[in-house]
């Protein structure tokens, strides 16, 4: 792998998993096969590249760098789309090797499985494919840091830390340093991992137009720390430094939501104007739209939500928007509670025990504070915005 797609590959391992859906939601059986159950919107063939991979994968569907990079080009569009079709479309790509065992698979399959499967929330499956992969590749630099980041996400710091160190001796020593940097400072020490990030930016290796990715994502990280130490004109400064490095879907959401809790709402809609209206930038236009609008954006993901729950399977994957949905739009603290607790079984980033309390809080559940409290203690997470809130 040349080392532009290894940062192509990194930088897409630090996405936001953006997604919705319904929880606990009780399929409906259509009465017949005529009946319409939901009408989806098509699926277009993506770029040119996309097109050509997926003829050549028709005629070689057993050639492993066709499936691989066909897969990827289809996960990049679930990505820009927000639409996890194209992520089911990804695995069939993979599908020759569907039911392979993990060691008759090949390791780039199997990490090209797993994520897909991280971007579907299926995170036992992809962790999974990434430690069968590791295992016959050791020095497999990408493997490491989505499973790096995969365990962080799960609120398991220790055994990310594990893979961090992993990837800086697999890969370039700056992505050893900055993923470890990310889980002190999400430890509470962000002094350590300000210093650790801002020694990386301050390398001149990194000045050149080509790294403008990796600026970005040094950059964001940040601002990300920053918040967590409860310093917002210091998160502010990063995230704008960010965004005249190189625009993002994950930049976008992030300082969104830095908008959204700083009462700039107003500030929203022109930073996601020109973003595809998937749920999670639907869900940020809803919450910013100020009082006595006409509430589409709202109305729009509030279809989208029951339209899922409509499909079984639905579960524990995309509470996170719903909750956020109930809580921020619908002011209805009691749901955004049973979802965001159901979310965090899930998921533990800091935007999710954040949620978590909020909506305890909301609904005046004593209860749920303590649990939130408890998952503090559990995962070592320090998180200024959360203690201000309990």
């Amino acid at each position: 792998m040349t080392m532009r797609n290894l940062l192509r590959q990194l930088a897409l391992a630090f996405a936001a998993f953006a997604a919705a859906g319904a929880a606990c939601a009780v399929p409906r059986v259509p009465a017949s096969d005529a009946e319409i159950v939901e009408a989806l919107p098509a699926l277009t063939d993506g770029s040119r590249e996309t097109r050509r991979l997926r003829r050549e994968l028709a005629q070689h569907p057993r050639d492993e760098r066709v499936a691989v990079a066909a897969a990827q080009a289809l996960l990049e569009l679930a990505r820009a789309q927000g639409d996890a079709r194209y992520a089911g479309h990804a695995l069939g790509a993979l599908q020759a090797w569907g039911q392979a065992a993990a060691d008759a698979t090949p390791v780039e399959v199997l990490v090209m499985r797993a994520t897909v499967a991280q971007f579907l929330h299926d995170f036992d499956g992809a962790e999974a494919a990434l430690k069968a992969a590791l295992a016959r590749r050791p020095s497999h630099a990408q493997a490491w840091i989505t499973l790096a980041t995969l365990l962080r996400v799960r609120g398991r710091y220790a055994e990310s830390d594990v893979a961090c160190r992993a990837l800086g001796r697999a890969g370039p020593t700056l992505y050893g340093i900055a993923c470890l940097a990310e889980n002190t400072g999400l430890r509470g020490d962000p002094a350590a991992a300000r210093q650790a990030l801002w020694g990386l930016l301050a390398d001149p290796a990194l000045a050149g137009p080509r790294q403008t990715a990796t600026r970005q994502w040094l950059l964001t990280s940040v601002a990300e720390i920053e918040e967590l130490a409860g310093r917002p004109a210091a998160a502010v400064r990063a995230y704008r430094q960010a965004l005249g490095a190189e625009r993002s879907g994950y930049l976008l959401l992030a300082y969104s939501d830095f908008l959204l809790r700083s009462g700039r709402a107003s500030e929203v809609a022109p930073l996601l104007a020109d973003q595809a209206r998937s749920d999670a930038v639907l869900l940020r236009l809803a919450v910013a739209a100020p009082p006595g609008s006409d509430r589409q954006d709202a109305q729009e993901l509030q279809a989208r939500f029951d339209a899922a729950a409509l499909r079984p399977g639905a579960g524990a994957a995309h509470a996170r928007e719903e909750a956020l949905f109930a809580l921020d739009v619908k002011k209805d603290a009691p749901r955004a509670l049973a979802l965001a607790r159901v979310n965090v079984r899930l998921q533990r980033e800091p935007v999710d025990v954040l949620l978590f309390a909020r909506a305890a809080a909301a609904a005046g559940d004593e209860a749920a504070r303590l649990e939130v409290k408890a998952l503090l203690r559990q995962t070592g997470l320090r998180d200024a915005r959360i203690d201000a809130v309990l």
